[in-house]
């Protein structure tokens, strides 16, 4: 703890975003380690403290998060006192700076930040630069200053001082990008999924995009693990959408966009509103004059590449390219290898004869149909990948390749001396971004002189 007094401890098991949490009391002799939470029940995030009474983030009966107080004199549950009550909007951190709480928000999948005194009552929301993800807020419960990040698609990662007393905030450091961000222009739309639920999409592009169906589209998504998808700036998109390119970002189901809820929404059996969440982001762009089937690609990474790949396997019809990069394409035996048993928190197993059904029915390299037609194809992955192991694609590619009756390519590229993409030096970042733009040119038909519109024969 911030004072000293406390040794917390905080254990975790798998991937699932539940923990314990133990503490000793340095202070006493011979003190024992007291297992304050041990239920495993929820997420708790150690906050501070204040004495004895401990502050928590925790989705405990709040699946958006709140943050709550536990007097270790009283650690029964009735004694507990919720400090900031659960939001319409996802909670996702707190910190505690000049005697505030520092609350970040996750408001339609951006940053909403708001301030508490540490008895729960609001102060202010914080003035943020624009439409964007803001993080950090660190410091501690004495300092008179906090610093944060800023990024959004069109907006570099700057740096702000942050005063709590008047909420003033002021660039700290800034990047310098060759670019004009008045260029382009972000908007926000919501969609409506299969099932009638309504899913938040970011579109960037250059500003005077003509919508007349023509478009070359970049569609992402994730979708997993509670994990969301936010504005960030990205050079390498940055490179696509000065070719006249459109950069689509759908926050699909089995995220962390909405909070818990959200995150089940998308996980183990109901893993399919996932592909389906996607499936109708690729059909609202086209029925709304951004692209067309042509011109429409996708890509993902990890379980993104799962996402890609069961989209191209339940509707091969609907895309112009596919980009599934370091993807899980064999759902029937991924808790086999390296760390994916733990992964069975969002997945499910096929040791479970129901959730076996369920995997079976979407397992891209299980639903590969011989004598179809798929579209151009680009998977990537790396030889040491220790995360989602290479053979993953190694298969998936060798049965795409041999169930595909059409002549568009069907290619893998295979990173040496890298793994699942953290830690990857800038050159083959750099590398890997140029093959997989050349690839969209090529297979999408992109004039990249004409602004992204089709290339002459």
């Amino acid at each position: 703890s911030e004072d000293g007094r406390f040794l917390l401890i905080t254990v975790w098991q798998g991937s699932e975003r539940k923990n314990r949490v133990y503490y000793q009391d340095l202070q006493a002799q011979d003190a024992e380690v007291v297992r304050l939470l041990d239920d495993f029940d929820a997420a708790y995030g150690f906050l501070g403290n204040d004495g004895p009474v401990f502050w928590f983030q925790t989705d405990l009966d709040a699946p958006r998060g709140r943050v709550i107080a536990v007097d270790t004199r009283f650690p029964q549950r009735v004694s507990w006192k919720e400090i900031i009550p659960q939001a319409a909007e996802t909670l996702t951190s707190v910190s505690v700076v000049n005697d505030q709480f520092i609350a970040s928000y996750l408001k339609d999948a951006r940053t909403q930040v708001k301030t508490f005194d540490l008895a729960g009552r609001f102060i202010r929301e914080v003035t943020l630069p624009g439409l964007g993800t803001a993080s950090g807020f660190p410091g501690k419960r004495t300092d008179t200053e906090t610093f944060y990040s800023f990024t959004s698609f069109t907006t570099p990662t700057t740096i702000y001082r942050y005063d709590p007393a008047t909420g003033e905030s002021t660039v700290f450091r800034q990047p310098k990008v060759d670019f004009d961000p008045q260029d382009y222009e972000v908007k926000q739309i919501f969609y409506t999924s299969k099932d009638g639920t309504r899913v938040p999409m970011f579109i960037t592009h250059k500003k005077g995009l003509k919508l007349d169906g023509n478009n070359p589209t970049y569609l992402y998504g994730y979708g997993g693990f509670n994990i969301p998808v936010l504005p960030s700036f990205s050079a390498s998109n940055l490179v696509w959408m000065e070719m006249g390119g459109v950069y689509a970002v759908a926050n699909i189901r089995g995220g962390g966009e909405y909070g818990k809820d959200w995150h089940e929404a998308g996980r183990k059996l109901n893993k399919q509103n996932c592909f389906d969440d996607f499936l109708a982001a690729a059909e609202w762009l086209m029925a709304n004059q951004y692209t067309n089937r042509r011109k429409l690609a996708i890509g993902g990474a990890s379980n993104g590449g799962l996402l890609v790949g069961a989209c191209i396997t339940q509707r091969p019809d609907l895309f112009g390219a596919a980009l599934p990069s370091v993807g899980v394409m064999d759902m029937l035996r991924f808790h086999k290898f390296t760390i994916g048993w733990a992964w069975t928190s969002d997945y499910g197993s096929a040791d479970n004869p129901e959730e076996f059904k369920a995997l079976y029915a979407y397992s891209p390299l299980h639903n590969l149909k011989p004598g179809t037609s798929y579209p151009p194809t680009l998977i990537t992955t790396a030889d040491h990948d220790d995360r989602v192991v290479p053979a993953h694609s190694f298969k998936f590619a060798a049965a795409l390749q041999e169930a595909h009756a059409g002549s568009a390519p069907v290619l893998i590229r295979i990173e040496t001396k890298a793994g699942h993409g953290a830690g990857k030096p800038t050159s083959k970042i750099i590398e890997e971004a140029a093959d997989r733009w050349a690839f969209l040119v090529r297979t999408l038909q992109v004039d990249v002189h004409a602004g992204g519109k089709s290339a002459g024969s």
